[in-house]
């Protein structure tokens, strides 16, 4: 049975939607796509069950109806595709996994591509690579490549596509062992621009490798051996947080052990401020004494165990069916003031966001050890913009149910960052010009705050690889 969303969702396609009227530049290249691609790939429109699915997302304050969704499966009909839409100068988007909070990023009123029949999950297990479509979620890669003993550097929240999370720098479980994932990716098959297909790789093609403009559709994943882990969330007793916050102080003053990483994280549900805390060990049982101060807090559930990653990732859940958004601050490193200011901020906003229909508040601190950077020094990224100093980001989080609240939650995410960022700078830490991590960061955020120096490498192989400005017609954070 279709859920109320979903009926509303389509009915509102089949109703309203302007984008899909004959006749329209979009509605044409959706034809004119129909006409080139392979069997296959397909096209559909509002109506059909499919077109549903391609444009739906994990939040829903970013469904747009598209004039049409495409299915491509092959990269040729990717570079069909992008021919036919930077002839007609059409709008576009690209879905991977469909966890996006920013609206306009991979959803559009134009085409919708969706990424979907590009699943492919193949682990070559002598050369430790697997090789991943950009239609896959993280979830799919631990369930193939982790019965036969291996594993990536992949997320750390189920549902979440390998694509986005990948290309956007991709902070891991097992980023204090082996760098970001994008530092993990070792082959890329792009599709440019102008719809011809390259096999990249940071030695053949250093500044594509770098800026990655056009579409990818496989990543050549590096894959490391792999056993058991242990770890899982904690939901802490409402008025723990000082407890938690003990807790953490502890663990990045003194845990210097890259197997080790936590998110603890300062909540508000439904009302109600609740800590909780993610912890991960990259084996099937921790040292003494690791997560001693966290396991000791009054708790109101325990998830801990020694269990796949596929079932570590999926202990959080994901709510879904609420509209969302993200922010971020790059902290050099998390302190006390830090880690109060983060609990203060919680209460304030409850008591300013709740009534205005706010589910969850909430603010994860993801430390990590100052050494991320030095994993893979020879591979240059657009993020993070330089290797000379770690930051660990922040993930702030809001879901809540009413859309004539979208702008309120939308500036207290940025009045919040705004105000840490001053509490940062009166505790010694500098942060005012840090790099922003992209996948975070809420639209509007600029550019230089994400790229920071390397965006003049990046408008220049954008003058090279896309003189056109193909790219320039989809979401995301354009150059």
């Amino acid at each position: 049975m279709l859920s109320s969303l979903k009926i509303a969702l389509l009915l509102g396609s089949l109703l309203t939607s302007a984008g899909a009227q004959a006749g329209t530049p979009a509605h044409l290249a959706c034809e004119s796509i129909a006409r080139v691609i392979s069997p296959a790939s397909d096209v559909f429109y509002p109506g059909d069950l499919q077109y549903e699915q391609d444009i739906e997302h994990f939040a829903t304050n970013i469904h747009q109806l598209s004039a049409c969704s495409v299915e491509p499966g092959t990269p040729e009909d990717v570079g069909a595709i992008l021919r036919i839409l930077g002839e007609a100068r059409v709008p576009f988007a690209v879905k991977g996994g469909g966890h996006e909070t920013n609206p306009g990023f991979s959803s559009t009123f134009g085409v919708q591509i969706a990424m979907t029949r590009f699943s492919e999950i193949v682990l070559d297990a002598d050369a430790q690579t697997v090789r991943v479509g950009a239609g896959v979620i993280w979830d799919d890669v631990y369930s193939i490549v982790e019965p036969q003993g291996f594993n990536v550097v992949g997320g750390r929240q189920t549902g979440v596509g390998v694509a986005g999370f990948s290309v956007g720098g991709g902070y891991s479980f097992l980023t204090n062992q082996f760098g970001l994932s994008i530092d993990n990716v070792l082959v890329y098959e792009l599709v440019l621009p102008n719809g011809t297909i390259a096999n990249v790789t940071a030695a053949s093609n250093p500044d594509l490798s770098f800026a990655l403009r056009g579409i990818v559709t496989t990543f050549t994943l590096q894959a490391y051996p792999q056993s058991q882990v242990w770890g899982g969330s904690i939901v802490l007793n409402p008025g723990t947080s000082d407890q938690l916050t003990d807790a953490v102080l502890n663990f990045v003053t003194n845990v210097t052990d890259p197997k080790a990483s936590i998110i603890p994280a300062y909540n508000v549900a439904s009302g109600t401020i609740i800590p909780t805390a993610l912890l991960f060990y990259d084996a099937p049982t921790p040292p003494d004494g690791i997560f001693d101060d966290f396991l000791a807090i009054p708790a109101i559930e325990q998830d801990i165990a020694t269990r796949s990653m596929l079932s570590l990732v999926q202990t959080q859940g994901n709510s879904t069916g609420f509209r969302s958004a993200f922010n971020t601050v790059p902290f050099i490193q998390y302190t006390p003031k830090i880690l109060d200011a983060l609990a203060n901020e919680t209460e304030f906003w409850n008591e300013r966001l709740t009534s205005q229909s706010a589910a969850i508040i909430s603010w994860a601190a993801e430390p990590f050890l100052p050494d991320i950077l030095s994993k893979h020094p020879d591979i240059a990224t657009a993020y993070p913009p330089t290797k000379a100093q770690v930051f660990s980001p922040l993930s702030m989080f809001i879901q809540w149910n009413d859309s004539t609240a979208d702008d309120t939650m939308r500036e207290a995410l940025r009045q919040s960052a705004t105000h840490l960022t001053a509490v940062a700078v009166e505790d010694g830490q500098d942060i005012r010009d840090a790099p922003e991590y992209g996948n975070y960061a809420i639209d509007g955020t600029p550019l230089s705050r994400i790229f920071g120096e390397q965006l003049p490498r990046l408008k220049e192989i954008k003058r090279q690889y896309d003189p056109q400005g193909v790219m320039g017609l989809t979401g995301g954070w354009k150059v």
